[in-house]
């Protein structure tokens, strides 16, 4: 038995989403239907759009989905028919990262975010001719109706309605990202300073994690204008024009040496202006796909033996315990992601994926 619904599917490298018929398989022992409300639109969903990936086109992305279960397989035991849920990457459970607490280092994570099938290599979406399509993106492939998802991607929250539940799928990915990086790998100290490079959905989720630890000064690197003063307005101490001077130079004038820096843009002169800021004994993380056109970018090595390097990947966070907390620190006003998010139909979804790579919109959020 399967349900009928519409998913966004891409059927070319760089593409349009075009939403069309689709099947979705019933629930596995260990999997849940899911009837979507909301989903984001990361980078990550643009980049496999792309090929950065290697996802097999056709497919559907879709990675920061939220929305109450319609039904669960027979061995699912945390959840039922009407919970709801946000949805997040997917683990084993079973290697050494995970029985760690460390779900994003999984050993099998490539292979079941990237995959294009569920683990068996099956699919869990066919078009309107029965044909697979690429799937089990993240463990979750959202941008659709229904998603079937492994208990494991499964991440129980309270919401009074469905617009509450359709802010909280922001938390899926990029602003889990963001903030775990400060907060599970940096992890700053009071009065130590951080520089972030990129004020898109990951660094101003740095930005409010730097807060949440007392990070100070807190300064933001961009190039576009409204995304600097809204750094400013969410406790930026400085926010610079990545193309007006020299930024190092503007760095160091402002913060001195930097403790710490996020680079979330991908691009090789700004990771090496990052890295040029870095104090002696300071850490960077790098969160970003790649954004150099036309090369092969080439990781940065440390400059200092002092310094640090961290290639994050989602922010080495826990979404069964990592979420919740970014929740509640939400509601007791001290991470006001919901700043950064924009709603749009889910019909208008090639436009959100436009204002989102042109800065006009940081977090594009869809309703279904």
């Amino acid at each position: 038995m399967t349900i009928r619904t519409r998913a966004a599917v891409v059927r070319r490298r760089g593409g349009p989403f075009l939403f069309e018929d689709v099947e979705i398989d019933d629930p596995r022992a260990d999997e849940a239907l899911v009837r979507m409300v909301a989903c984001g639109i990361c980078h990550t969903d643009i980049a496999g759009r792309d090929g950065a990936l290697g996802v097999p086109l056709p497919a559907v992305f879709g990675h920061e989905g939220a929305g109450v279960v319609e039904c669960v397989g027979s061995r699912v035991g945390r959840f039922r028919a009407g919970d709801k849920v946000v949805l997040s990457f997917s683990s084993c459970g079973e290697c050494p990262g995970c029985l760690g607490g460390h779900p994003a280092r999984c050993g099998e994570f490539d292979a079941l975010n990237f995959g294009g099938a569920r683990p068996d290599g099956s699919s869990t979406i066919r078009d309107a001719k029965g044909a697979p399509l690429g799937s089990s993106f993240f463990g979750q492939s959202s941008l659709a109706g229904y998603a079937t998802v492994r208990e494991r991607g499964l991440v129980g929250v309270e919401a009074v309605d469905e617009d509450e539940l359709t802010i909280l799928a922001a938390l899926g990915c990029g602003i889990q990202a963001g903030a775990g990086t400060v907060l599970n790998e940096l992890k700053p100290r009071r009065g130590e300073s951080i520089a972030i490079f990129g004020a898109g959905t990951v660094g101003l989720a740095a930005l409010m994690a730097a807060r949440l630890a007392g990070a100070a000064p807190i300064v933001v690197v961009d190039v576009v204008a409204s995304r600097l003063e809204l750094a400013l307005e969410l406790g930026a101490a400085v926010a610079i024009d990545g193309r007006a001077g020299d930024v190092v130079e503007h760095l160091r004038e402002t913060a001195g040496s930097i403790d710490h820096a996020v680079e979330t843009t991908g691009v090789s002169r700004v990771i090496d202006c990052a890295m040029k800021a870095l104090g002696s004994r300071g850490n960077i993380s790098l969160l970003a796909v790649s954004a150099d056109e036309g090369e092969e970018r080439v990781h940065p090595k440390s400059r200092d033996p002092g310094q640090s390097v961290i290639y994050s990947v989602a922010g080495d966070s826990d979404p069964q315990t990592f979420i919740p907390f970014l929740i509640r620190k939400h509601k007791e006003g001290a991470f006001p992601f919901e700043r950064l998010i924009r709603i749009y139909p889910a019909s208008r979804i090639n436009e959100a994926v436009k204002d989102s790579l042109s800065g006009i919109t940081v977090k594009p959020v869809l309703r279904f």
